[in-house]
């Protein structure tokens, strides 16, 4: 029983130790851990401290509010720019004065009844808006009365000074949801940038942190982004505008536009688009109204599309000036006609020069052209003249038009594609196609930017599409065949290579009763240095064709664009 005893207590003594070994182990590794925090706090406070002040400050760094850039026609009109207010707000837990006096002061600064504001100021709100939208000379006047309980929020919202002019080339930008449109999206980059960004330090509150190398004037004045120079003219602007305002209400159309560029660098000098909207309230426009159809959307060209055909025929040498065509007034190709408009009149023109098919618009003689070169000698020449790829113009949301894979050609698609059908373009595509004839060949880059002559180098081309010979034989017949015309554009001073054309608009895979009238052409025909495109969608009312609808628009926005540019006349009297 003794002995049993003995082993239970020796047995105890032995657990005692162990515990005692193991509370020895506990407290040398907390002494361990210890001495490694303070090695780690040593570290972090002796040895790496600037790396922490660092981080410190970077998350109380902020930076200088930075207002957009201004945007300016060619000739430094402004267009579009940042305007600054500010909204007024009290704060009903600092108030050091009474609703009535507060109204008292403020009433003569915010140019309100004084009435009215004490009772805004009497209300059991936190924070009371007290106006909205005044302006910054306002906003100083009532920072120089340092009234605790007032206090101002500063923001920025963009105005277009000329209201709709130039609207779809504009376009539109909200600073809140950051939505832009128009040139504002393209050249956001730089209309926001800066030369050299001034940052600061700001407290939770967001109160200025002023150091001994703060420069109080540079945290509160607002940074300007860099302005923007368009190529647009204000003045034709506005004459595209008006004029095509004009027959659009006339001629109860859908929808139209004037394009107006220098053919020679791509400048686009002035770019009417119908309908429009006002971006200082692009909220209340519609889709439609908003959407630049004349990039987004395709049409078929008809007859201003016949000058690419010959072109094209030129080019691959199957015509020149001299070149006469048969033409039988009607065509039957595969299962389809060919009729010419006027063939009720004149059912056969017989042997017919370039001039004369230029000057009547002949679809025989045109679809003919056509065929007289290979599908793929057409189907080349048309895409270097860009149909069915994008401009790469300087304004979002352009489109690549349509034209088939030239697998896909049966023979009265080729032939219907000579008098500008079976293929769709959008306006500037087009606009740009013409250009090339107008300058020796060559087809520059359209845009609404003047670059520098450093940006201009990298983002406008300068593409030779065909032969100097091709765009000169082309522009002599378009001008010939206006000058022996009773055309509205046959300008007294001035020789005008154009082409109307009337096409009717597809629906449902067949064509409607609705129609596209257009004019493409350029002056002086000697020295082209303005091209003109009009088209106008659906007109409803009087005489229906390219030559009574857009004609009479490309005659005034000709003359005014020869006055507002002081060309020289080209016609000897």
């Amino acid at each position: 029983m003794g002995r049993n005893n003995y082993k239970n207590y020796k047995s105890d003594k032995e657990k005692f130790k162990e515990f005692d070994k193991k509370l020895i182990f506990w407290q040398i590794l907390c002494i361990l851990i210890c001495f490694v925090i303070i090695g780690y706090l040593f570290l972090v406070m002796v040895i790496d401290v600037k790396n922490y002040r660092a981080q410190a400050k970077r998350q109380r760094s902020a930076k200088s509010f930075v207002m957009r850039g201004a945007i300016l026609d060619r000739n430094g009109i402004k267009l579009a720019s940042d305007k600054t207010s500010f909204d007024v707000y009290a704060h009903q837990e600092y108030f050091d004065h009474t609703p009535n006096e507060l109204a008292a002061i403020l009433a003569p600064i915010l140019n309100v009844n004084k009435n009215q504001l004490a009772k805004k100021l009497a209300q059991d709100e936190k924070i009371i808006v007290l106006k909205k939208d005044v302006s910054r000379t306002t906003a100083l006047a009532i920072r120089k009365l340092g009234l605790r309980e007032i206090s101002l929020g500063k923001k920025n919202e963009r105005v277009y000074p000329q209201g709709t002019m130039a609207a779809h080339i504009l376009g539109y930008y909200n600073a809140d949801a950051d939505v832009a449109a128009g040139i504002e999206l393209t050249a956001k980059d730089k209309l926001e940038e800066v030369e050299q960004d001034v940052n600061f330090e700001k407290t939770p509150d967001g109160d200025i942190i002023y150091e001994v190398n703060t420069d109080p004037a540079a945290t509160t004045a607002p940074l300007r982004g860099k302005s923007i120079t368009l190529t647009i003219d204000s003045a034709i602007q506005h004459v595209c505008e008006v004029e095509l305002n004009k027959v659009i209400r006339e001629k109860g159309a859908l929808r139209g536009t004037v394009i107006v560029m220098n053919p020679k660098n791509g400048e686009i000098l002035g770019y009417a688009v119908y309908p429009s909207y006002n971006p200082n309230n692009y909220k209340k426009a519609t889709l439609t109204q908003l959407t630049n159809w004349t990039l987004s959307d395709v049409f078929e060209p008809g007859s201003t599309f016949k000058v690419l055909t010959i072109a094209s025929a030129i080019e691959n040498g199957r015509l020149n000036e001299n070149s006469r065509i048969l033409d039988t007034g009607k065509l039957d190709i595969d299962k389809w006609t060919i009729k010419n408009y006027d063939y009720a009149t004149k059912p056969f023109p017989g042997s017919i020069d370039l001039y004369y098919l230029f000057e009547h618009s002949s679809n025989v003689a045109s679809a003919k052209a056509a065929l007289m070169m290979t599908k793929q000698e057409h189907y080349n020449v048309l895409k270097r003249f860009g149909i069915g790829e994008k401009t790469g113009i300087d304004l979002p949301g352009e489109s690549r038009g349509l034209i088939p894979p030239v697998k896909d050609w049966h023979k009265s698609t080729h032939a219907s594609v000579g008098y500008g059908y079976s293929i769709s373009v959008t306006a500037i595509q087009m606009a740009s196609a013409i250009s090339a004839i107008a300058n020796n060949g060559v087809q520059v880059t359209p845009h609404v930017i003047k670059y520098s002559p450093e940006e201009e180098a990298e983002k406008i081309k300068h593409t030779q599409v065909i032969k100097p010979e091709t765009a000169h034989s082309v522009t002599k017949l378009l001008a010939g065949s206006i000058d022996r015309s009773k055309s509205p554009v046959n300008l007294e001073d001035y020789h005008v290579a154009a082409k109307t054309g009337t096409a009717r608009k597809s629906s449902n895979g067949g064509y409607s009763n609705k129609l596209v009238t257009s004019i493409i052409g350029f002056l002086p025909a000697s020295n082209p240095q303005v091209e003109i495109y009009v088209v106008i969608d659906s007109p409803s009312k009087g005489a229906l064709w390219g030559s009574t609808v857009a004609a009479p628009v490309f005659r005034e926005v000709a003359l005014q664009a020869a006055r507002i540019m002081n060309i020289a006349p080209d016609k000897k009297k």
